[in-house]
């Protein structure tokens, strides 16, 4: 591994006028010092960059509206059409479709610039757009060599399964003004108090039914589950449409257009407005670290070269995930990724982005075989570290604070797929970071499936499992979760299936014994949904049927499977059912939830752990005036359990992984003789370096959640 500030004479010396635009970030992180330059030198090209945006587009926000003004537009007031296009290294540009027979002579661009940009307007006839609404079309092109190629249009709104072939087919989306959907409702805004409480979906296997799922079962049949649990936002999977619907939306072939499997722009439009009326805020799964190598129905060889909006050769091929690479530092990839990210805030009210694949945008090695151990060096070597995907990405923040001002101050949300743990990754950009809120923990899912795959429970490590849950850097947010969709698809196994696979399908009833396996295994998924929630981040995500812990893998149709719908899909009727215990674990990821909307536990510092006791199973902290204890042995109860506790005061329960409500045996008293909730008082011995301590009941395979009633003067 070369040595940065070998390369880099300057490197710990930075022109102390420039310090200022990262003296936030050293002042968290003093260890960043001898880095300085490699951040000064971010912040100096982002800010290049956006002064010369500003200069030839009019400012940033102008440049990313470009949406209004590439691809094929309508004009209700004239009926006319407008199609614009930045196509370089052709000789002609034909627009076809049936409106002209897909007759190339028909309707000619004219070629605007030197620089690739071409136009056509196509005025009305008598009075009605030449071009019909949901008419096919597609861009001709006439290459150096003479040879005609047919692409779909890079900006298009629509694109639908062809009814001929495999392929699909663009469509010219123009609906009359009174028919499109209305917002009715604001975005939604979080209180003060409350953080961030993710339902990852996929609107496609949002059905128990062996089918494609739609936008608007989505709308009536899982929106009032998710509002029900306690989720104030909705993280939406593969909305931009894909050909491929195996790929779970991550081999995006139209960028602008939405999955039409799910139904019409109109039904997302009301999908999104539903939510916010609910209060919840709806975040788009984004994918702009790499594009499907689809030719004829994505974004591949678009004008017969391979670096049209792409890095050419080999430069611009993800090899892993066979996909294309997208060249950040090219003046017009900016403006069709930016314009891209404002396109879902306006056109759809979005309210943010999960940032896919961010690791592989980050480096040039993409991650690939590339095994990070937190050498600083790794995150700002220059042989390393793709400064043109970091300068994409301040730009994407920049933008987005630049049109929260527009939006009343409205906070727009990012979120960053990053398992690298880059410094300053999540730093405003006022702080000399690169502008993300949250990056997600991916550590923690991979350690809860290592422990139930290899270790029994007498094995498992207290302070490991601690340790992976606060590993995050100071001031930089993070999003904590057991599982997400990767840890849900075929190949692998959910927390519910590994605690439970032998027996789910068979002692999942009320009706049936309680055996063992079922026992341990609900009691265990609470604890360790509970535990991740409290101790991991500052905000929470659950994909969606892991609350529940749903009793299957997901798994797309494909060839392998005979295209099958039996597994891609969620069965939400298991909850309906109140003879099955999976309404326990569903009411437990409530009443967990619950813990941040009543008081305030996410978005809050991280907790101070008082004890953890690898022999007794105990581990006990303390969070926003919250304690927790957590025994995790599989046998022993310990009887007033001493625990240390920093106020001194009267305590009560308010949440018992243990209660009946939960498919637990209700060993822990929540109600005194009198009906009142039962209190719990400290004494002022001194107790694990806490300045109080207070005895508990702790039975086994529970966790109890305390709240400080008074305190004591």
């Amino acid at each position: 591994m070369s040595d940065l500030k070998s390369t880099n004479s300057s490197a710990a010396e930075p022109a102390t006028d420039n310090r200022s635009l990262i003296k936030a970030a050293l002042d968290i992180d003093p260890w960043l010092e001898p880095f300085s330059q490699p951040l000064i030198d971010r912040q100096l090209d982002f800010k290049k960059w956006y002064a010369d945006l500003n200069s030839s587009e009019g400012s940033l926000v102008k440049f990313a509206s470009s949406y209004h003004e590439y691809g094929l537009h309508a004009d209700w007031n004239s009926t006319s059409i407008t199609l614009t296009q930045y196509i370089p290294d052709v000789l002609e540009v034909s627009l076809v479709g049936d409106f002209n027979d897909w007759n190339v002579n028909s309707h000619k661009l004219n070629k605007v610039n030197n620089f690739g940009l071409w136009s056509l307007t196509i005025p009305s006839i008598n009075g009605e757009f030449a071009i019909k609404h949901d008419t096919r079309y597609k861009i001709a092109m006439k290459l150096p060599s003479g040879e005609i190629i047919f692409r779909l249009d890079p900006w298009l709104r629509r694109a639908t399964p062809s009814t001929e072939n495999t392929l699909y087919e663009g469509r010219f989306w123009n609906p009359p003004p009174q028919e499109k959907y209305q917002f009715k409702h604001k975005r939604a805004q979080f209180n003060d108090r409350e953080g961030i409480r993710i339902y990852e979906a996929h609107v496609g296997i949002s059905t128990p039914e062996p089918k494609v799922g739609t936008y608007k079962n989505f709308t009536q049949n899982v929106l009032p589950i998710i509002h029900t649990l306690g989720y104030n936002t909705i993280q939406l999977m593969a909305i931009m449409e894909h050909a491929y619907y195996a790929c779970f939306g991550y081999q995006v072939t139209n960028f602008f257009a939405i999955s039409s499997r799910y139904g019409t722009p109109d039904d997302l439009k009301e999908l999104i407005d539903t939510a916010h009326g609910l209060g919840i805020k709806v975040l788009l799964d984004v994918v702009h670290s790499h594009s499907s190598k689809n030719v004829q129905d994505g974004l591949n060889m678009f004008n017969g070269t391979d670096y049209y909006l792409f890095h050419g050769g080999p430069k611009g091929n993800h090899d892993l995930w066979d996909s294309r690479l997208f060249n950040y530092a090219n003046h017009e990839t900016l403006r069709f990724l930016l314009s891209n990210l404002k396109f879902f805030i306006d056109e759809y009210k979005f309210d943010g982005f999960r940032f896919d694949g961010v690791t592989s945008m980050l480096y040039k090695h993409h991650g690939l075989s590339f095994g990070f151990s937190g050498d600083y060096n790794e995150y700002f070597n220059p042989d390393y570290v793709d400064g043109d995907a970091i300068n994409y990405l301040m730009l994407a923040h920049k933008l987005l604070d630049d049109m929260s001002q527009l939006e009343n101050n409205f906070k727009f949300i990012s979120i960053a797929e990053d398992v690298s743990g880059m410094p300053t990754l999540c730093l405003p950009l006022s702080q000399g970071g690169i502008g993300f809120d949250y990056r997600l923990s991916m550590a923690i899912p991979d350690m809860w499936i290592k422990i139930l795959k290899h270790l029994s429970d007498d094995q498992w490590d207290l302070s490991n499992i601690v340790h992976t849950l606060t590993n995050r850097r100071y001031k930089e947010k993070c999003i904590s979760y057991c599982e997400s969709h990767d840890q849900a698809l075929v190949g692998d196994k959910t927390i519910a299936f590994w605690l439970m696979d032998k027996e789910m399908y068979t002692n999942m009833s009320k009706l049936s014994e309680n055996t063992p396996v079922i026992d341990r295994g609900i009691a265990l998924h609470k604890l360790i949904r509970l535990l991740t929630f409290a101790l991991g981040g500052e905000g929470y995500l659950n994909f969606e049927g892991n609350e529940f812990g749903h009793p299957e893998w997901l798994d797309f149709p494909r060839e392998g499977n005979g295209q099958s719908y039996h597994y891609a899909r969620r069965q939400f009727n298991l909850i309906a059912d109140d003879l099955l215990r999976y309404k326990f674990l569903f009411n437990f990821d409530s009443g967990m939830l619950s813990l941040d909307t009543k008081y305030g536990v996410l978005d809050t510092p991280q907790a101070y752990v008082s004890l953890k006791h690898e022999s007794d199973k105990v581990l006990i902290f303390e969070r926003h005036g919250l304690l927790f204890a957590f025994n995790f042995h599989h046998s022993n109860s310990y009887p007033d359990y001493k625990v240390g506790v920093e106020t001194a005061g009267t305590y009560v329960l308010v949440l018992s992984s243990d209660d009946k409500e939960y498919g637990g045996h209700q060993r822990v008293e929540e109600l005194d003789e009198h009906g009142k909730p039962y209190e719990y008082f400290t004494n002022n011995e001194k107790w694990n370096d806490r300045s109080n301590s207070l005895q508990l009941y702790l039975p086994s395979r529970t966790a109890i959640v305390l709240q400080l009633k008074s305190k004591v003067f």
